[in-house]
Formats: structure tokens, C-alpha cells, sequence
């Protein structure tokens, strides 16, 4: 018994997505990593990071300045995210981070994470989350020029996925592919260790090459051909447009090509 758990243990810890098929890795952080190494994280295999950058109507992570500044200058390909809480409205949301998030600098798509552990009490519907979550869109899009990126929990995708407003997905599923293709980002692991942070950090994977990070970072999505998509249970094509207009936005834009 005693064997099988420390097998286990040492799956769970040593467990890494196919690098022949994900080849580009990243990591996402906040103030819980503490001080960070970010020479050393990008001497190890780490080409991109999503740092937390807000979180509801007013909260700003205390370590997001720093960890943008060093991260960039350590030259990993950077983002930010928001954490959306139940609680406030979409509108004051987006407010928060279009005031923190650089506009003027290469920054891959911004994300909003939508989960429930750490949450407000209350679970909205899918169309009550749905109005909020277009109030955070619409904003925070036309800042960034780039359709924004929905990070989905386990539970969250299956309480919203296909129900809210469609966009590129990040999808957490650890030390197991996810059961769809339509996601820009793979979370694969929570206990990741990497050089230069102290502890466990999340692990993910770029579904595509360095050429889709380098496009990922740029202001204005190009063109993509046009691709099915499955979103719930209903299937379609999506057009292919240069992003434009936030009510055209074309979530295949940075579908995997």
C-alpha cells in the first residue's frame, strides 16, 4: 500500500503533458509565490506567465507590478488575469483592471477566472453571470484590442461552459488532456515546482507553437481560417475576420490553427 501511494505521489508530482505536442510551457502566479526568480524561472523551460492582476471591483494583487516588470525583462512572453467575483458588477470589474493592466505593451490576451473556490457565497445563473461577464468583455476588449481568454474550473465549465459568452478557454484539468480541443491554455498541474519560486506553482501549456505565442502577444488578432468549434452540445463555424468590433468578437482568433 505504502508503495503504491509513494508511486502515486511521484506520478502526481512528476507528471508533464507531451512535449513533442506541447512544446511551449508557462506558469501562472500571484502574491502566493512570494519573491521570484524570474532569471531562473525562464532558465527553466518556462517561456510565458499569466500574473495576477486584480481581483473584483477594487482589490489589486500587492506583487502584480513587480512580477510583470521582472518577468517581462527576463524576456518570458507576459499576461494578466482577473479574478471575477460574484459579488460585484461586471462594469466596476472591468474598471479595476483596465486601471492596473498596461495598454501600451506587448501583453498576451487578458484573462478573467471564473471558479468558485474563494468566490462570494452565491452561485448566479448562467444568464445572471453572463450579463455580468459581457459588462467585464466589452470594456476590457476594446482596451486590449484582443478577445479576452475565460479560465474555467473543473466545476465552473460545467456549471457555464457553452451557456456564457463564447471566447478562447483555459481550461484546468490536471494530469489529464481536457476532454475538448477548443482551449488556448491547458492548466495541467497546481503543485508544479519550477526554479526561482519557493513552493508549488501551476503548471500549463500553450496548444500550439512559439508562432502562436508571438501572435498571441500581438495588439490586433490577424485573420484565421475559418474552423469548427464545438461549444456545448451545438456545433458551428466560425467566421474569419480581423478582430474588430466588440460585438464581432471572433473567439477562433486564437484557436489552435
Amino acid at each position: 500500500m505504502c508503495l503504491v501511494a509513494a508511486s502515486g505521489y511521484f506520478y502526481f508530482r512528476a507528471f508533464s503533458p507531451d512535449r513533442g505536442k506541447y512544446p511551449v510551457r508557462g506558469i501562472d502566479v500571484s502574491h502566493h509565490q512570494g519573491q521570484i526568480d524570474w532569471r531562473r524561472v525562464a532558465a527553466d523551460d518556462v517561456a510565458f506567465a499569466i500574473i495576477k492582476a486584480t481581483e473584483g471591483g477594487d482589490h489589486l494583487d500587492k506583487a502584480f507590478a513587480a512580477n510583470l516588470r521582472e518577468a517581462r525583462a527576463a524576456g518570458l512572453a507576459v499576461g494578466a488575469y482577473h479574478f471575477f467575483t460574484f459579488c460585484r458588477p461586471g462594469a466596476d470589474q472591468a474598471k479595476n483592471f483596465i486601471s492596473v493592466v498596461p495598454h501600451d505593451q506587448p501583453m498576451l490576451p487578458p484573462v478573467v477566472d471564473i471558479e468558485f473556490g474563494g468566490n462570494c457565497p452565491q452561485r448566479p445563473s448562467a444568464g445572471q453571470l453572463n450579463a455580468e461577464l459581457q459588462a467585464f468583455l466589452e470594456p476590457v476588449e476594446a482596451a486590449f484590442g484582443k478577445p479576452a481568454i475565460v479560465y474555467l474550473t473543473d466545476e465552473a465549465e460545467a456549471a457555464y461552459a457553452g451557456q456564457i459568452a463564447a471566447r478562447p478557454l483555459w481550461l484546468r484539468s490536471l494530469l489529464v488532456k481536457p476532454d475538448r480541443d477548443d482551449w488556448v491554455y491547458w492548466q495541467y498541474h497546481n503543485r508544479g515546482r519550477v526554479d526561482g519560486i519557493e513552493g508549488d506553482v501551476d503548471l500549463n501549456v500553450l496548444q500550439g507553437g512559439q508562432e502562436k505565442l508571438r501572435r498571441c502577444l500581438r495588439r490586433r488578432i490577424e485573420p484565421c481560417r475559418a474552423r469548427r468549434i464545438r461549444s456545448g452540445s451545438v456545433e458551428a463555424v466560425k467566421e474569419t475576420h480581423t478582430y474588430g468590433s466588440i460585438g464581432d468578437v471572433k473567439p477562433d482568433a486564437l484557436l489552435p490553427v
